[in-house]
């Protein structure tokens, strides 16, 4: 299992939300620099998404369909 960088989020609720919804999917995520957040301005480092790499085209995918409903709505 190598793990790649999905994702970059700047607040950890962002990055909670989106690692609820593949988790949901049945995609294991894992968060890393969670703690190293900002909240409410300043230097921020993000908090990177990270999946098994043979999970990357289906997590894209999961996320631009949310994204597309999402704006649909």
């Amino acid at each position: 299992m190598a793990l790649v960088e999905l994702a970059k989020y700047y607040d950890s609720l962002s990055a909670g939300v989106v690692q609820s919804r593949l988790e949901a999917d049945g995609i294991e995520t894992i968060l890393f620099d969670m703690g190293m957040t900002l909240q409410g301005g300043g230097v921020a480092i993000p908090v990177r998404l990270m999946v098994d790499e043979d999970d990357v085209p289906r997590a894209r995918r999961i996320l631009s369909e949310a994204a597309d409903s999402a704006g649909s709505g």
